[in-house]
């Protein structure tokens, strides 16, 4: 299953996740250490919806929440 907006190409984008031990220096304590950092997936906010070409036909297309609220997407 894609997870690809069909209106604006959005996709999945990867980032870190960064795990941190200690008490941060403004509140009294030594620093913040880096203890670890593993590779995770930030997935866009796909919903399908039915969408109505300019024909009379409707179609499931699966597009981002930035699209919908835009009005890029014409609901069916």
């Amino acid at each position: 299953m894609s997870r690809v907006c069909e209106i604006c190409g959005k996709g999945p984008a990867s980032g870190n996740t960064i795990v941190r031990k200690g008490s941060p220096k403004y509140k009294g304590g030594i620093g913040l250490h880096t203890t670890g950092i593993t590779k995770r997936r930030f997935l866009p906010n796909l919903q399908e919806v039915r969408v109505s070409d300019g024909k009379g036909n409707t179609k499931r297309v699966k597009v981002c929440a930035r699209c919908l609220k835009n009005g890029k997407v014409v609901k069916a």
